[in-house]
C-alpha cells in the first residue's frame, strides 16, 4: 500500500470514528456511566431497579430542559448565563399569582411560558441592539434578573401552593410515571421538530455554522437571535415549574449555579461551542446523564461538592474531544 492510499485511509478511519462519536458519543458515555455506578454501588441499594431509573429520569427532568434551552443559544455561537435567574423568577410569578388567587393553569401559562419568553425576549433584543456577545448580555441580565427576585419577594419564599399545582408536575401516571417526565420529553419533541424538520431550525443551524453566510443567503440573523433566546427563556421557565412544583415552594435563590447544569448537559450531549452543531435527543441524554451521576454519587453518600468536579471534568472533557475532532476534520 502506497503513502497516499494509507493517508486516504487514516483520513476515512478519522472522519468515521468523528461520525459515530457525534451520534452514538453520548449514549455510550451514558451506558458506561450507569454500568460502573450499577458495580461500584454499595450491595442492596437497588440503582438498576425500574423505580429508581424512574427516579433518575424525575430527577433530571429540570436539567434536560435548561440543558434544552442553552442547546439553542449554543447552536448560535452564542450562551445562556441567565437560565438560573429565570427559572427563579418564573417560580416567583407563578407563586405570587397563585397566592393572589389567580387559577393554576393561567399561572402557569403567565408565569411559566409568557414569562420565560419574555426574559428571553429581553436577552435576545439587548444582544440585537448592542451587537454584544450573549455572554456578557446574558451575565448581566442574570443578576437584573436575580435583583427582581429579591425585590418582589422581600427575599423570601413563596409557598402555600394548591395540591393541584403539585399534581401537575408530580402526578405519576398509572402509579409510577410523574408527568414531569412527560413535559420535558414533550418538549423535547416539539424542539426537534423545530430543529429537525423546519425552516427555522434549518436557518438557526446555518446561522450557528456561518453567521455572514447565513446573512447573505437571506437569512434574518436578529429575528433568529431573538427566537432562539426566547426558546430558552420558555425552557427555563417550565424548568421553573418543574422545580417550584417538586420542592412545593418558589425560592429566592432557586436555580442558583443551574447555569452549569445546563451547559453540561448540552456539552456532553455532544453541542459544538463552535455553533452549528448538535441534536436535542442527545441534549435529553445529556441531562439523563448529570441525573444519572447525581444519583449514583447520592447512593454512595459522596459529598455533593465531589458532584460539582465530576461535572467540571465532564465539560471539558466533552469540549476538548469536540475541539480535538473539529481540528481533525480541518
Amino acid at each position: 500500500m502506497n503513502s497516499f492510499s494509507r493517508k486516504a485511509e487514516s483520513l476515512t478511519a478519522k472522519k468515521d470514528f468523528a461520525y459515530y462519536w457525534a451520534r452514538f458519543g453520548t449514549l455510550i458515555i451514558f451506558f458506561m456511566l450507569m454500568v460502573v455506578i450499577a458495580i461500584i454501588a454499595p450491595k442492596g441499594s437497588n440503582f438498576l431497579s425500574p423505580a429508581n431509573l424512574i427516579n433518575i429520569v424525575y430527577q433530571s427532568t429540570d436539567k434536560i430542559l435548561i440543558g434544552l434551552g442553552v442547546f439553542f443559544a449554543i447552536l448560535i455561537a452564542g450562551i445562556d448565563l441567565s437560565i438560573g435567574s429565570v427559572m427563579a423568577l418564573c417560580g416567583i410569578w407563578m407563586g405570587l399569582m397563585m397566592k393572589a388567587g389567580m387559577p393554576v393553569w393561567s399561572a402557569i401559562l403567565i408565569g411559566a411560558v409568557l414569562g420565560g419568553a419574555l426574559l428571553g425576549a429581553i436577552n435576545g433584543s439587548l444582544v440585537n441592539l448592542t451587537g454584544v456577545h450573549p455572554f456578557i448580555i446574558t451575565l448581566g441580565t442574570q443578576w437584573i434578573f436575580r435583583g427582581i427576585i429579591m425585590v418582589i419577594s422581600g427575599a423570601r419564599s413563596v409557598s402555600g401552593f394548591p395540591e393541584s399545582f403539585k399534581e401537575v408536575v408530580n402526578y405519576r401516571v398509572g402509579g409510577q410515571i410523574p408527568m414531569a417526565i412527560f413535559i420535558a420529553i414533550g418538549v423535547a419533541a416539539i424542539l426537534w421538530f423545530i430543529a429537525a424538520h423546519t425552516k427555522m431550525g434549518r436557518n438557526i443551524y446555518a446561522f450557528g455554522g456561518n453567521k455572514e453566510a447565513a446573512w447573505y443567503s437571506g437569512i434574518n440573523i436578529k429575528l433568529h437571535t431573538l427566537i432562539v433566546f426566547m426558546i430558552s427563556g420558555i425552557c427555563a421557565g417550565l424548568a421553573g415549574l418543574i422545580i417550584t412544583a417538586k420542592t412545593g415552594a418558589a425560592e429566592p435563590l432557586a436555580g442558583s449555579g443551574y447555569e452549569t447544569f445546563a451547559i453540561a448537559a448540552a456539552v456532553i450531549g455532544g453541542t459544538s461551542f463552535f455553533g452549528g452543531k448538535g441534536n436535542v435527543w442527545s441534549v435529553v441524554v445529556g441531562g439523563l446523564i448529570i441525573g444519572l451521576i447525581n444519583n449514583g454519587l447520592n447512593m454512595m453518600r459522596v459529598d455533593s461538592f465531589y458532584q460539582q468536579v465530576v461535572m467540571g471534568i465532564l465539560i471539558i472533557a466533552a469540549v476538548t474531544l469536540d475541539t480535538l475532532l473539529l481540528r481533525k476534520r480541518k
